[in-house]
């Protein structure tokens, strides 16, 4: 259940999700579709925190997004890969969905899937984008979005851990558990 002072923020992200549609790419560019979602995510994540005053969420979230920061980098320059668009060879990973992925994941994983579904959709529209944009091939995208989701797992804890809506994925599927602890 969603508390009444996590109402409006919650609407944020609604709203924000509804903004970084791909019905809006109709009228906009792709690029700028994708811009807007990681920035608006990544600012989103860090005010979050901030509006609760929850400083050791604001430290997990640096450390959350300055890892994949630089794990994304640091792929792009072992693992050359040209772009679809033919612009250059830093195609792999993919930074915008790396980044997206780790503030939805950071969401989720601190205040809970009341944050991380919307986020998540929205961080998914991002990686969208970038294919759609001819910046990235699926691959690159799957892979950002791998490495964002692993580094906010690695470095965030849960803020409240009366419930948890974990991702889990096998060999034969993958889906959510939720937990509630009374």
């Amino acid at each position: 259940m969603i508390d009444r002072g996590s109402a409006l923020p919650m609407t944020l992200v609604v709203a924000g999700i509804l903004w970084t549609s791909p019905a809006m790419a109709a009228h906009k560019d792709w690029k700028s579709v994708a811009d807007v979602g990681v920035v608006g995510l990544e600012s989103f994540a860090l005010g979050r925190a901030a509006y609760e005053q929850d400083w050791k969420g604001v430290k997990q979230f640096g450390l959350t997004l300055g890892v994949t920061a630089g794990a994304t980098a640091g792929l792009k320059s072992a693992f050359p890969e040209m772009r679809p668009d033919r612009s250059d060879d830093r195609s792999f990973p993919s930074g915008h969905t790396s980044s997206s992925f780790a503030a939805a994941a950071f969401l989720q994983r601190r205040y809970g899937w009341q944050w991380g579904l919307p986020a998540t959709l929205v961080a998914g529209v991002v990686g969208l984008a970038r294919i759609e944009s001819k910046d990235h091939h699926w691959y690159d995208v799957v892979a950002g979005a791998a490495l964002g989701e692993a580094s906010a797992y690695l470095f965030t804890t849960p803020h409240d851990t009366d419930v948890q809506f974990l991702p889990w994925a096998d060999s034969h599927g993958a889906g959510f558990t939720m937990a509630k602890r009374f």
